[in-house]
């Protein structure tokens, strides 16, 4: 008998798309700064998004000291080179994890049964395991290493035309 699919299968839990839109945001930032006024509706327009929802990103970002913003001509600057900026800064300046972490876990698990007894003690060990090494992860990648790719993509596809 085939087993029947989750019921959360069409709802995964992922990082929202607040960390690509960050890390969409500083490789404009890097890329466009000398040619063009890199503004929020510059960028919603290369990003696709709502200009709100844009600048709540920046503001993220600015409040980190990952990006620094102007008023007037000059638009957006990063606010430290870009090998300085990893994916674990913009994680951290984006995703709205609390302080008990990445996993949040169900609140009221049934004491009367032994797996809701136990559970908590079960997974805390495991589940900050496996918290501690998404951060080593995303500590490791940097934006150099994007927006490098990303120069090396449009020089590609300026070479094909």
């Amino acid at each position: 008998m085939a087993r029947k699919p989750c019921r959360f299968a069409k709802d995964p839990m992922q990082i929202t798309s607040r960390f690509t839109i960050a890390a969409h945001i500083i490789t404009c930032i890097d890329i466009f700064r000398n040619s063009e006024t890199v503004t929020s509706a510059f960028l919603a327009g290369s990003i696709g998004a709502n200009p709100v929802i844009v600048r709540t990103v920046m503001g993220q970002l600015k409040d980190a000291g990952i990006i620094l913003s102007s008023k007037g001509k000059s638009g957006m600057d990063l606010g430290r080179p870009l090998e300085e900026i990893t994916f674990l800064d913009i994680y951290k300046a984006v995703e709205c994890v609390s302080g008990e972490g990445l996993f949040h876990f169900h609140e009221h698990p049934n004491m009367a049964c032994p797996v809701g007894r136990n559970i908590h003690a079960i997974l805390d060990g495991k589940l900050a395991e496996v918290e501690t090494a998404l951060e080593e992860k995303l500590g490791q990648k940097t934006m150099a290493e994007v927006v490098r790719d990303a120069r090396i993509e449009i020089a590609k596809q300026q070479a094909a035309r």
